[in-house]
């Protein structure tokens, strides 16, 4: 009973640092996208703006997957923890700066097209950002790995 219980202890603060990372993530997408991210998804229902942000979070979903099952590490659990963190946050900062550059060479202001739905269907550039998002996070864990 005491390994389940040291397990189910480990399991939980790598998911407190996963959801950290994940929230750093979300902060960072609501900067770079004009308006306020969580009022398009939740409020006005944005098609694009769900889109976007599924694809982020299933990419920094690989990343941690991939960070956590490196983790293991002689040095124990901080160690880990540790490396997990640094290595969500460095997939956060790649997929960060994807978006970024693929929203500096694209018409309109910072991805604002993405947000944008058109009867009732999303911006086709919702769709490739969210792509990049997993693919460049299947990079990272592959790195990671």
């Amino acid at each position: 009973m005491g390994d389940i219980l040291e397990s189910a202890g480990q399991a939980l603060l790598y998911g407190l640092v996963g959801f950290g990372v994940m929230a750093v993530a979300f902060v960072a997408l609501d900067l770079l996208t004009p308006g306020h991210l969580a009022k398009q998804v939740w409020v006005e229902r944005s098609k694009g703006a769900s889109i976007l942000l599924a694809g982020q979070m299933l990419g920094v979903g690989i990343v941690l997957r991939s960070a956590i099952g490196a983790s293991e590490s002689e040095d124990g659990l901080d160690e880990g923890l540790l490396s997990t963190a640094l290595y969500g946050l460095a997939g956060v900062a790649l997929m960060t700066l994807v978006f970024a550059v693929v929203a500096a060479l694209t018409p309109g202001r910072r991805g604002a097209a993405v947000m944008q739905d058109q009867d009732g269907h999303p911006h086709p550039a919702a769709w490739v950002h969210g792509a990049m998002y997993l693919g460049t996070a299947l990079m990272v864990g592959a790195a990671v790995s």
